[in-house]
């Protein structure tokens, strides 16, 4: 895990995970931190949408929807829902 997903608990990133699977329909072992969602799981923008929005509902958080460029594997979902959160604490 990257050292921007400190500001996420275990939990959040076990539904970070379980959202990505579940939405891109994937087997638990497929889904790295670094596979990209479009070049690995044939992921499309709808699909990112739709991974935003349940990030969104699940979680509490509010993401900009240009956001969506950063978060193309794990990693990059983890950074943008860190400091989302990040800033939400701050407000």
């Amino acid at each position: 895990m990257t050292s921007t997903a400190s500001a996420l608990t275990a939990e959040q990133d076990g539904v970070l995970r379980a959202i990505v699977i579940e939405v891109l329909e994937l087997e638990p072992e497929e889904l790295t931190d670094t596979s990209s969602f479009i070049d690995d799981h044939d992921a499309d923008s709808l699909l990112a949408i739709e991974i935003l929005a349940r990030i969104e509902k699940d979680l509490g958080v509010t993401i900009p929807q240009d956001d969506l460029t950063e978060m193309t594997n794990l990693d990059g979902v983890r950074a943008v829902v860190s400091r989302s959160l990040k800033e939400t604490r701050d407000v």
